[in-house]
C-alpha cells in the first residue's frame, strides 16, 4: 500500500489507520504521521523538560523508536496512544539519566503559536490563567500533572491517555477533572 491509496485530492490522509499500515513501508507515509504529531509531542516533552533543545531530542528519539517500531504497532488503540506511550517513555527515561524531576514551567509551551490566535483582550486574560498554572503547577500530584500534560498538551482524548497512562478510562476522567477543579479554585476563583 502507498500513500496515494490513502490520499485524498489534495493529498490529506483520508484514514489515519490505512496511513499507518502504509508507513510500515512507506517513508513518505511515516512523513505524514510525523508533521501530524510533531507539535504535540514537542510540546508534550517541553513540559518534561523545560528546555528546548532537550524537548527536541526527546521528540526526535520518540518519533526514530516509533519510525523503527511501527512494524510492532497492532491498531488495538489509536496511533496518538501508541505513539505518546513512545514520548512518555522517553521523557521518564530523561528524568531517570538526570536523577531528578525538574520544575516544569509551562511559559514555553503556551508560547507555541496556536491555529487562531485569540483578539488582545483574550490574550491578556489566558496569559493571567496561564501564569497562574505556572505558579501552582507544583503543587499538582504527579499524576494530575501527567493527565493534563497529555490531554492538553498532547491533545490526546480520554481512552488514549488512558492507555498510556495504564489506567482506566474512569480513572483518567477522575485525575482530569481533579487536577481541573484544583487549578480552577486557584486560578479562576480568586
Amino acid at each position: 500500500m502507498t500513500l496515494t491509496n490513502v490520499a485524498g485530492k489534495e493529498g490529506a490522509p483520508t484514514d489515519e489507520r490505512a496511513l499507518v499500515e502504509a508507513a510500515r513501508h512507506d517513508h513518505t507515509a511515516f512523513d505524514q504521521l510525523y508533521r501530524r504529531y510533531a507539535t504535540r509531542v514537542y510540546r508534550y516533552c517541553y513540559t518534561h523538560t523545560n528546555n528546548a533543545r532537550d524537548a527536541e531530542d526527546l521528540t526526535t528519539q520518540t518519533f526514530m523508536a516509533a519510525m523503527e517500531g511501527i512494524s510492532r504497532f497492532r491498531g488495538r488503540g489509536s496511533f496518538a496512544a501508541w505513539l505518546f506511550a513512545i514520548a512518555w517513555r522517553k521523557c521518564k527515561d530523561y528524568h531517570r539519566r538526570r536523577y531528578q524531576m525538574p520544575q516544569e514551567t509551562l511559559q514555553r509551551a503556551e508560547q507555541m503559536p496556536d491555529a487562531e490566535l485569540p483578539d488582545l483582550e483574550q490574550r491578556a486574560y489566558q496569559q493571567d490563567i496561564l501564569d497562574c498554572v505556572q505558579q501552582t503547577w507544583s503543587l499538582l500530584s504527579e499524576d494530575r500533572q501527567e493527565v493534563v500534560r497529555l490531554r492538553f498538551w498532547g491533545g490526546l482524548n480520554t481512552e488514549e491517555t488512558a492507555a498510556v497512562m495504564g489506567r482506566s478510562k474512569g480513572a483518567v476522567k477522575m485525575l482530569l477533572s481533579r487536577a481541573i477543579a484544583d487549578l480552577r479554585e486557584r486560578c479562576l476563583d480568586e
